[in-house]
């Protein structure tokens, strides 16, 4: 009799949760997962997933480790990852793929609650679904973004809480936005920062007395305007300028500079907000009171910190307020634009038509598919926990973190994250060793730590004309900063008989070597 009743529960619950919306969100999630990719310790990550495993292994990087920890001062992401680790006994490798996956579904499940408080009907929410799902690596204009990262980033976290943030904010329940949007700045101050502006325009926009203001003043000269716009930009502060070596770290980041975007960069910036006008104007005609009024929001907070970006990144004075990026505003201007593109499509395009439907998840997940596969070439789609790594320079990583000592002290090419097949891995988060600076990511964290700048400048400087160094330059580095192991290229000591170094391994194209 138990049993009996065990097994008609159990097919009862299962009942519910296929008719659910979860099992939904979950299957949008893992085909947007598939066709976004997976790679752990790419770019960004190379610094964050580091850093957990710093908490997690405190005889990690005993070297440079200031290049890992100053950064992550603002945010309470690797404790909570280690500590997850730590509590549940998961290994890191399965549980920031567990984590990731679970923020690609709160992103989905936040966008599904948006569309389905914009929209009625419930084909035109799922198109907007699955239009996010598809685009998680849609690019951001110029700003080096992708809706979402395509490892474990607190940036993923954060925009989770602030569309949830949003769907509070939609419902009235603004102290429960509030502490969602808590919760993203303790993960992500600057994309929560965002957040907040973005919820605090969608309040004002669904208070009936602003929302008439707004209409009224939208008949107003374009002058008037101005002057409105402009009594909301903040007060700027000035700020000492910065070390010629922080400039030289700023300088490699062309996305910090707004002046020297390309024009479709600026396109991109600026043409989702003129769509929005015109959704604005076209939902209001209609009688579409949410859909315009959430139109309307988009618009003035793309506004605001459009006008923002421009006041802080124009004087030579503010240059050290740079690296806070203000241009990233526009991930939730996409995220929105990409959501109700969707719903619009489903709305007056797919409707109930099946082949409709399978042409459209063909064609926006297959481009998207093709530009990742495209983009990584030299590096499997998927990199799973499980995957045996057949990049050349993952498996040199690999060799390194099984066959060295933990202390060891790694100098390679400092150029090394844009070799052709390397594809953008960090060496620290994948070979759990410490490295001399390199020129690309620790030159994005010196721009975020200014106080690194001096000792970032001086490993560069050592470690000019690397592709031609000898014995007495290799031995000059161990001299200068305790460096004992050094990442090759293996046609440099395989074609040479003076690099004086003990290589221990290589493959076709790297050598592991000992400096004596």
């Amino acid at each position: 009799m138990a049993a009996c009743t065990w097994f008609f529960g159990v097919r009862y619950l299962l009942r519910l949760f296929l008719r659910s919306n979860i099992l939904r969100i979950a299957l949008f999630t893992l085909a947007g997962f598939a066709v976004m990719g997976y790679h752990p310790g790419l770019e960004d990550d190379g610094v964050y997933l580091a850093a957990i495993k710093a908490r997690l292994n405190p005889a990690l990087y005993p070297h440079n480790a200031a290049f890992i920890n100053l950064q992550m001062q603002a945010t309470l992401f690797d404790n909570a990852m280690s500590g997850f680790v730590r509590t549940t006994g998961i290994p890191l490798d399965w549980a920031a793929l567990l984590w990731q996956f679970i923020c690609l579904f709160a992103i989905l499940y936040a966008c599904h609650g948006i569309a389905r408080r914009l929209f009625a009907d419930l084909r035109t929410q799922w198109a907007g679904v699955a239009m996010v799902a598809a685009m998680f690596t849609l690019p951001v204009a110029g700003t080096a973004l992708y809706l979402a990262d395509q490892h474990l980033h607190p940036r993923n976290a954060a925009t989770a809480l602030i569309l949830l943030a949003v769907c509070r904010v939609l419902d009235g329940r603004r102290v429960q936005a509030s502490i969602l949007l808590l919760a993203a700045f303790l993960i992500h101050p600057i994309m929560a920062a965002m957040g907040l502006s973005f919820c605090f325009f969608l309040s004002l926009s669904l208070m009936d007395a602003v929302h008439s203001r707004v209409v009224s003043w939208s008949s107003t000269p374009a002058a008037a305007l101005r002057d409105k716009a402009a009594s909301l930009v903040p007060l700027a502060w000035v700020f000492s300028p910065g070390t010629p070596a922080w400039h030289a770290a700023l300088n490699r980041a062309r996305y910090y500079h707004l002046y020297q975007w390309t024009w479709y960069e600026w396109l991109g910036a600026l043409a989702p907000l003129a769509l929005f006008g015109l959704l604005w104007r076209v939902a209001e005609q209609r009688g579409q009171r949410l859909l315009a009024r959430f139109a309307l929001a988009v618009l003035a907070y793309g506004i605001f910190q459009q006008c923002v970006a421009i006041v802080l990144l124009t004087p030579p004075a503010f240059a050290r307020l740079a690296p806070l990026q203000p241009m990233r505003y526009l991930q939730l201007v996409y995220f929105a634009m990409t959501l109700v593109a969707g719903c619009l499509l489903g709305q007056y395009l797919l409707r109930a038509n099946v082949w409709r439907w399978a042409i459209y998840l063909t064609a926006i997940n297959g481009a998207m598919l093709a530009c990742q596969l495209s983009l990584l070439h030299a590096t499997p789609h998927l990199e799973l926990p499980t995957t045996q790594p057949a990049n050349p320079w993952l498996q040199a990583f690999a060799w390194i973190r099984t066959s060295t000592p933990t202390d060891a002290y790694f100098a390679l090419d400092p150029h090394y994250l844009e070799a052709p097949g390397e594809d953008y891995h960090g060496f620290r988060a994948l070979a759990e060793r410490s490295q001399l600076a390199d020129a690309v990511k620790d030159a994005a964290v010196v721009t975020q730590v200014p106080s690194l700048a001096p000792e970032w400048a001086r490993q560069m400087a050592a470690q000019r004309g690397w592709t031609h160094f000898s014995s007495a330059d290799f031995s000059r580095l161990r001299r200068e900063f305790g460096v004992g192991w050094v990442l090759v290229s293996y046609a440099l000591i395989h074609g040479r008989q003076s690099t004086g170094l003990d290589c221990r391994w290589h493959n076709s194209v790297l050598a592991v070597c000992r400096i004596p």
